[in-house]
């Protein structure tokens, strides 16, 4: 008897405003400079027209994904006191753009970005039911947090929370959305609710009976160690990102082994790192697509914006082709707001800098180089084969794409990279179950254990 394949789980993820993205819909107006503030910007037709998010989904799903994933926005961004130009298009909530693409997609999953900071356990666990009984057991939570206090001015209490925090308010969330799902039992009888927490003190009667799922896919985002703590013990896939091979078998393992302790199964927890694509006829065509969209995606001006998020000031005057700046950074500035600072700001421009020093490389090459995010580069077949490596090495369970083109970023992938999953025996051919738990393998509330 043959070995069965590992096989692959594929999630779209679609990339809203942020300087990855080349949008392919031309500008209903006037458009700004790449990378400065302005009222205008090419993704606002894209951005918010359903159209934009149909295409994507309608793609997802003829390639048979698991699901569609959109990302949130609670707060316009801001640089240097005025809205980040990438944002003047806005950000539509997340949860409504998804019930409507349950109208116009049939298998696919939906999977909503909502801050477990800034919500509260009842609204959101039945808007998510909702979400539930309308696509036929399709809805999926992606729990994040934030201890952003310039995103917290945007709610009533300020929406702070310490970062110590974060994790214990998301984790006493996403139990008390359960307590209220399981509330409304599979006999239809709905019984009363009572919770107290450090969080929420909550009593009555859950308004929506019991989804088809029971409970909607939980997604968690993030690579820290409360963050792979949360994920180990409250949700059903998690939301990564590591360059190597290496680096995802050290991660996949390290998140593994602590499911354990919250008596749960290595197969009940899914990993998918947020992976991007370039495919090319031929490996060097490929590599020259990559470099032209790395152009793109990095123009001089927002190389310097770039820039400018790290060491905190106004670069402005400087050259984009020229040298880095010889001056430190401002780890306490506020010149980039409503924006994650990954690092120390010292650290992350100690290592730019040696890397500028190296390779002899000017602020727009450094950047380019140094931010890169295109996960996998080559021709459909070696793409196929990579993605098939890292599962079958365990170094993954699947991977979130995210294309760098809107809305039409995953076509190529769909029709030319598929078929060769398929072909191996890693990837499916049809859907084989109606809901998000079917297609993710994930035990239905009540099965576990």
């Amino acid at each position: 008897m043959s070995r069965q394949h590992k096989q692959i789980h594929l999630a779209a993820h679609f990339p809203g405003v942020n300087n990855t993205t080349v949008w392919t819909v031309p500008p209903a107006g006037p458009t700004t400079t790449p990378g400065r503030c302005a009222s205008r910007n090419p993704a606002l037709g894209s951005q918010i027209d359903f159209a934009s998010f149909e295409h994507l989904a309608r793609t997802a799903e003829r390639g048979l994904f698991d699901f569609f994933f959109l990302a949130e926005g609670l707060r316009l961004r801001e640089h240097n006191g005025r809205i980040h130009d990438l944002d003047v298009v806005g950000r539509p909530e997340s949860i409504t753009v998804l019930n409507a693409l349950a109208a116009v997609t049939e298998r696919l999953g939906l999977a909503a970005t909502v801050n477990a900071t800034f919500n509260e356990p009842y609204e959101l666990a039945r808007r998510l039911a909702s979400l539930d009984h309308l696509s036929g057991g399709r809805a999926a939570w992606n729990v994040v947090t934030s201890s952003d206090a310039f995103t917290g001015e945007n709610f009533r209490r300020g929406g702070f929370l310490d970062r110590a925090d974060r994790y214990t308010r998301a984790a006493e969330f996403v139990a008390t959305a359960r307590e209220l799902w399981d509330s409304w039992p599979p006999d239809g009888t709905p019984r009363p609710f009572a919770h107290t927490g450090r969080h929420f003190t909550i009593d009555g009667e859950f308004g929506v009976e019991r989804s088809p799922q029971g409970h909607p896919v939980v997604i968690q985002a993030g690579d820290s160690d409360e963050g792979r703590e949360f994920a180990a013990s409250a949700a059903d896939i998690i939301f990564t990102r590591h360059g190597s091979l290496e680096a995802g078998r050290a991660f996949y393992a390290d998140v593994k082994r602590r499911l354990a302790r919250y008596g749960r199964a290595p197969e009940e927890l899914k990993i998918m790192p947020g992976v991007t694509l370039v495919l090319g006829d031929t490996a060097a065509d490929a590599r020259e697509k990559a470099a032209e969209i790395r152009l793109q995606q990095v123009s001089p001006q927002t190389a310097l914006l770039t820039l400018e998020q790290i060491w905190g000031v106004d670069l402005s005057g400087y050259d984009p082709d020229g040298p880095l700046p010889d001056i430190d950074p401002d780890p306490d500035s506020q010149l980039a707001q409503g924006r994650v600072r990954h690092g120390d700001p010292l650290a992350v421009a100690a290592k730019w800098r040696a890397l500028s020093e190296e390779k002899g490389l000017s602020i727009r090459q450094t950047v380019i180089e140094a931010s890169g995010r295109q996960s996998f580069i080559g021709t459909p077949e070696a793409v196929a084969a990579q993605l098939a490596e890292f599962v079958a090495a365990d170094a993954a369970d699947g991977f979130i794409l995210v294309p760098h083109l809107t809305p039409g970023g995953l076509d190529d992938f769909v029709e030319r990279v598929v078929p060769l999953l398929q072909e191996r025996g890693v990837f499916r051919t049809a859907y084989t179950g109606t809901t998000l738990r079917d297609h993710l393998g994930l035990p239905y509330p009540g099965e576990r254990g």
